[in-house]
């Protein structure tokens, strides 16, 4: 995550899309990437995500997001876990295995602890998504 987000050209990439990056080609000890995943066809999308909570001030459980695409796969990735604050912005990459172009929607999922009061709510303020390949949201 450190040289994220990629630049205006994107990142240059191993593989498959090299040829998109013919000037790093000549560089001397030029980073490429290659994410991949853990299912064919290994591909995944970096993504960096933000969610701002609301409600409640402190509570324990887990924050996840469910990507869903336009031919019914889904993926769930978790982004926090324990103690969750209201007043703290959760921050995380992911290497998405559903591509952001064929993404049909992104479904907020938060589970409390056992030992969280019933009536306790949470939900998201604010999620954003930063695609890595072009830097949109």
């Amino acid at each position: 995550g450190e040289c994220f987000p990629c630049p205006l050209e994107g990142c240059p990439m191993m593989g498959h899309y090299a040829d998109r990056f013919p000037d790093k080609l000549k560089r001397v000890n030029q980073k490429y990437f290659l994410n991949t995943a853990a299912d064919p066809p290994f591909t995944t999308w970096r993504q960096k995500v933000f969610i701002k909570l609301s409600g409640v001030k402190k509570m324990r459980g887990d924050i996840n997001l469910v990507f869903h695409d336009t031919e019914g796969n889904t993926k769930e990735y978790e982004i926090a876990s324990g103690v969750l604050s209201q007043d703290q912005v959760y921050t995380k990459y992911l290497d998405v295995e559903i591509n952001p172009k064929n993404t049909k929607k992104i479904e907020f999922l938060w589970n409390k602890t056992i030992f969280t009061l019933l009536w306790a709510r949470l939900g998201a303020e604010a999620v954003n998504i930063i695609h890595g390949e072009d830097g949109h949201r």
